[in-house]
């Protein structure tokens, strides 16, 4: 470089984006900072639990890079919010071990549900639509039988629940052991008077997993529309800072194909269609922006 062109050189500053992602395997490596871009600053908002920043990021947009729960990121899209869906899964397990009753009033199975008090912290959680769906499609389960309790609202204001809400003041896994549920989704702790709705776990999730071939997604990664619009390079360079910092995780860390994550996704759309959440089920495609197909 000669000395005048040195002298006009004006370093690339990098954008700062706002960003919320909570700690995974397949963060670390991003959010400890041993993964940079000279492009991009990724500036983390501090949420916990990370859940507790969907609902600014649905509601306000208040980040450019955000975690997002699936099932929150459907009912956003029903409804026009302004997200790309990027395919990258920060989040995924089985469900089975989130589903508990309380054992001091008998014994109660999955098909035993009907007619039943189920609490669940929001009736829109992700967790929860999953576990619906497992109930009812697999189990029988009448969920519009049950008397659904709910503690929280829907991250998506838009839509309308009509759940019962729970006292103020009471607490779900209060409520459970103080017999005012039958059971509860979404949580999973130990206490000598809950047991899982399930009673083998382990046996449950291998046969569904054969059944279904899926491995249930929870947060995925969404950015804001304006940023995917106005700068699709750095947009490819979150997306290869995540896949980075994903590579870097515990080889038991959940990973995707692309065909495993279309698998998941057709069924958490189902399953969130089924139970009202979204008013059609939408195809795979519909989640992610155009620049999907250039991400590398």
């Amino acid at each position: 470089m000669s000395k005048t062109a040195l002298r006009n050189f004006t370093p690339q500053v990098p954008m700062r984006l706002r960003t919320l992602l909570g700690d995974h395997p397949g963060t670390a490596a991003l959010k400890n900072g041993s993964i940079k871009s000279d492009s991009v600053t990724l500036d983390f908002a501090d949420y916990s639990p990370t859940y507790k920043g969907f609902k600014p990021m649905v509601r306000e947009q208040a980040f450019d890079v955000a975690e997002m729960a699936i099932v929150t990121y459907l009912m956003a899209k029903s409804f026009g919010k302004p997200m790309v869906l990027l395919p990258s899964v920060v989040m995924a397990r089985f469900q089975h071990a989130f589903a508990l009753y309380n054992a001091k009033s008998g014994t109660l199975m999955p098909a035993d549900l009907n007619n039943k008090r189920i609490g669940i912290r929001s009736f829109t959680t992700t967790t929860g639509a999953w576990l619906r769906g497992i109930l009812a499609n697999d189990h029988g389960v009448d969920l519009d039988s049950i008397d659904w309790v709910t503690f929280e609202d829907a991250h998506v204001a838009e839509f309308r629940d009509t759940t019962v809400r729970a006292p103020p003041g009471k607490q779900i896994v209060q409520m459970l052991v103080e017999g005012e549920l039958d059971a509860v989704l979404g949580e999973k702790l130990e206490h000598p008077d809950l047991k899982p709705l399930f009673p083998d776990v382990a046996r449950e999730e291998k046969s569904w997993f054969a059944k279904h071939q899926v491995m249930p997604i929870n947060h995925m990664v969404v950015v804001s529309e304006a940023l995917s619009t106005s700068h699709p390079d750095v947009v490819q360079e979150v997306f290869r800072l995540l896949q980075q910092s994903a590579a870097r995780a515990p080889a038991a860390s959940p990973r995707f194909s692309v065909e495993e994550m279309r698998r998941s996704l057709e069924m958490i759309i189902r399953y969130t269609a089924q139970q009202g959440l979204i008013p059609r089920e939408l195809a795979v495609d519909e989640l992610f922006g155009d620049l999907t197909p250039t991400l590398r």
